[in-house]
């Protein structure tokens, strides 16, 4: 498989990590839009959110825990955050495995 995230699970390829465990890794977006913006991928390969299987329901549930803890590692539970999943290439997915932006550190905007 040649999934970038796949090889930043395995070490292939260098992260900044800010959490992981078992099942999640968590590291900073090469590319920030904010202050935060850590990507959060469960390290079994999920091509998005439409791939989520019901034997998954777990492996979600520690990812949105996971998340959690990120916020708080990176201090922003207190002041808020975004956290968005692209799927597709209308949502913007670039890279088809699993993902979600945790974003703040700032006032965010909404713009469509």
């Amino acid at each position: 498989m040649d999934c970038i995230f796949c090889k930043i699970v395995k070490g292939e390829i260098p992260s900044k990590k800010v959490y992981e465990d078992e099942y999640v890794l968590a590291f900073h977006d090469i590319n920030p839009i904010a202050p935060v913006h850590v990507l959060t991928i469960p390290k079994k390969h999920i091509v998005s959110l439409l791939d989520i299987k019901q034997e998954d329901k777990e492996l979600v549930g520690h990812l949105h825990l996971a998340l959690q803890k990120v916020a708080k590692e990176m201090g922003i539970d207190g002041s808020g955050f975004r956290v968005i999943t692209n799927i597709g290439p209308h949502g913007q997915q670039t890279v088809f495995h699993l993902h979600y932006h945790l974003i703040g550190g700032r006032q965010l905007e909404w713009k469509m």
